[in-house]
């Protein structure tokens, strides 16, 4: 009967040991999801910062031209 015990209670403590790899494993694979998610995330951040200065830069540019042509036309 005592050998028993120490046999379940090596069965439950080797059991919780692979349960505690499995969830850290899956916690690492959550991690590198989330990393890979916030690197795309950054990534098109910077690509829509970019396409506003250009969008900001043109506007900018072509208020200066109707600007320039209104000067034009009232001389």
């Amino acid at each position: 009967m005592p050998d028993d015990i120490e046999l379940i209670d090596r069965l439950i403590n080797n059991s919780g040991d692979d349960v505690a790899v499995s969830i850290s494993r899956s916690f690492e694979r959550l991690e590198e999801r989330i990393d890979g998610l916030e690197s795309r995330l950054y990534g098109r951040l910077a690509e829509l910062e970019d396409l506003t200065e250009a969008n900001r830069q043109s506007l900018s540019d072509e208020l200066g031209d109707i600007r320039s042509d209104m000067r034009v036309a009232r001389e």
